[in-house]
């Protein structure tokens, strides 16, 4: 597999470098927006594989992030990390298609199996589309791609 690339984004300054900090001492590369707007420009210069993403930020909330980010981009994966959510909010971010979502504080060990488990279901549906596409199972590689963009 290839190296996995990971967007943190959250307001809290402080608390999101320190979570960068705890990936890279696990060889992890990830990346820091410190708003929505931030986010969807380094979406847009460098893919990540995975994104973890705060709800409630000032401008541009998690939601409006997600929802533009899924249209944009439906194969990264994104996990929804909140202090500040409801159920309603969990409910809404499902239905546009959160990979998970999550309630602050969350133990770092749970959040490393979850952004692990959101890789590994970019990386094998990607992987299907290509193994199909070599056999020449056009139509089947196309659906599967399309089946990725609806969720």
């Amino acid at each position: 597999m290839k190296e996995m690339k990971v967007l943190l984004v959250d307001d809290e300054e402080e608390f999101v470098k320190s979570l960068s900090e705890r990936m890279e001492m696990r060889d992890l590369k990830s990346d820091v927006s410190l708003s929505g707007e931030q986010a969807l420009k380094t979406m847009d210069e460098d893919l990540p594989d995975v994104m973890v993403l705060d709800l409630k930020m000032p401008g541009m909330d998690g939601m409006e992030v997600l929802r533009r980010a899924k249209k944009a981009y439906p194969g990264v994966q994104i996990i929804m990390l909140t202090g500040h959510g409801s159920e309603k909010d969990e409910k809404e971010a499902r239905r546009l298609g959160v990979f998970e979502y999550l309630q602050k504080p969350v133990e770092f060990e749970k959040l490393m199996r979850v952004v692990t488990n959101a890789y590994k279901k970019k990386f094998e549906s990607s992987m299907s589309a290509v193994t199909f596409a070599e056999a020449g199972e056009f139509d089947t590689a196309r659906k599967i791609l399309e089946d990725e963009k609806k969720k």
